[in-house]
């Protein structure tokens, strides 16, 4: 503590040997790269909140499958596009026990990561109809979905649901699909970065207006079953995982290994495409694919281009991942319930020294402690405050580069911050505190 707070001088120093301008309006990743800068040149280290990084470790069944596979030879081999059959299956079978929607094996497509998969999703989805010009977001969001639809020249419209929840959002999300611009509709439930959780009347005002206007959602279901207000993990037995796929055909859900099995380094994932939608035919795909099949231009089009496949032995671990559950014989919910806690924890230390929760409210409830929370202090704007709060060993991103319309907050992730630096993060805060009181 006798080094803190790093004076400015010292933090501009380093952000400038860092390829960083200003602080305040740096990535994820370059605020990645700042910190492990400062703690190297410190010796100080960070309470690191700025990345959505599994602190867990992953379940031994995953990485004993796929640790058998490399056995057996199979790294030599060139994996099929679409997955190996026992993922596939797999997936089908999570799908039904954990949502209660049925989607063909055939559907269920691994990619590297969903970060790929919605990279594919935008590349065939936003080119199903050469009158529409691209996605709607639904905001706030995670920052690199808007860098992929940069990447790909596509065009996209966004708004911050807080102030549009309930009975408000059908007016809003009208007043873009009435556009008929309007290809596809993304959003994260649990939302990243404020966790909000989407409840089920609004999925269905969703689902009716995607069919209505014919755009395809895109439902990232990145921190699956951690709204841990609802317990799923019993396979087959309410309550389900909310989803979109109750009341549209229009879906493609992209269902990840990364947090909920703490598998993030291996880059596995699965988008499933509703059965509908896959053998769906779009005349218009023919201008950049051989067939106007979507689910066809999906595997063979873009995810051929893009990597000609997901490694072998990781599909083989997720698909073990995906089976225990379905059997019953791992509970994944339980052991990342730790993140929970953790935001519980965290979040008293924060208001007990003078900061708000941004998005405080989920409908009338009071937030819900998950992954992610959002916090501000009074008379700092998200980018002098992200700045300040590193100069006292603190990370975490702004919430302007989500698209959220509160640029006062900054995003904290829990995931990286262990236990026995709780007391830690309360001492600087503390200091915090008595700095700016």
């Amino acid at each position: 503590m006798e080094k803190l707070p790093f004076s400015p001088e010292t933090i501009n120093k380093l952000a400038s040997e860092s390829g960083i301008p200003k602080i305040g309006n740096a990535s994820i990743r370059e605020i990645v790269a700042l910190v492990n800068r400062i703690e190297k040149a410190s010796g100080v280290e960070f309470i690191r909140m700025e990345m959505g990084v599994p602190g867990l470790d992953p379940p031994a069944l995953g990485t004993e499958a796929e640790i058998n596979a490399l056995r057996q030879g199979i790294a030599s081999i060139y994996p099929a596009i679409e997955g190996v059959p026992e993922l596939k299956k797999e997936t089908s079978r999570f799908i039904k026990l954990f949502l209660d929607v049925d989607v063909n094996p055939e559907g269920c497509i691994p990619t590297c990561g969903s970060m790929q998969g919605s990279f594919a999703c935008f590349l065939t989805v936003n080119r199903t109809d050469r009158n529409k010009e691209g996605t709607l977001f639904i905001d706030p969001g995670f920052p690199v979905h808007k860098q992929q639809i940069h990447v790909l020249g596509h065009d996209f419209y966004s708004f911050d649901i807080y102030d549009y929840r309930g009975e408000k959002l059908k007016e809003k999300l009208e007043s873009f699909l009435k556009t008929g611009k309007i290809s596809s509709i993304l959003y994260s439930n649990p939302n990243n970065p404020s966790w909000i959780c989407l409840t089920e009347d609004e999925l269905e005002t969703i689902g009716k207006l995607a069919t209505q206007y014919d755009a395809v959602v895109l439902e990232d279901l990145a921190y699956f079953g951690m709204d841990f207000r609802s317990d799923i993990s019993t396979p087959g037995q309410p309550p389900f995982q909310p989803t979109v796929a109750k009341y549209t055909d229009n879906y493609i859900l992209l269902i990840s290994s990364s947090k909920v099995f703490s598998y993030a380094g291996q880059r596995t994932a699965v988008m499933a495409v509703s059965n509908a939608l896959f053998k769906r035919r779009y005349p218009d795909l023919k201008r950049y694919f051989t067939t106007d099949e979507l689910g066809h231009s999906i595997i063979y089009g873009a995810l051929y281009a893009l990597s000609a496949g997901t490694a072998h032995s990781s599909q083989l671990a997720v698909a073990a991942m995906f089976k225990a559950a379905c059997d019953g014989t791992y509970n994944f919910i339980a052991p990342i319930r730790e993140y929970g806690e953790k935001a519980r924890i965290m979040k008293k230390s924060f208001t007990d020294n003078g900061f708000h929760i941004v998005y405080d409210t989920d409908m009338d409830a009071p937030i819900a402690d998950g992954f992610y929370f959002t916090i501000s202090y009074n008379g700092f704007s998200g980018k002098a405050l992200l700045e300040e709060l590193i100069r006292y060993g603190i990370s975490a991103i702004t919430l302007d580069i989500t698209g959220s319309a509160r640029p006062e907050g900054l995003r904290a992730c829990v995931s990286l911050v262990r236990k026995e630096q709780l007391p830690v993060l309360e001492e600087r805060l503390r200091l915090f505190r008595e700095h700016h009181s």
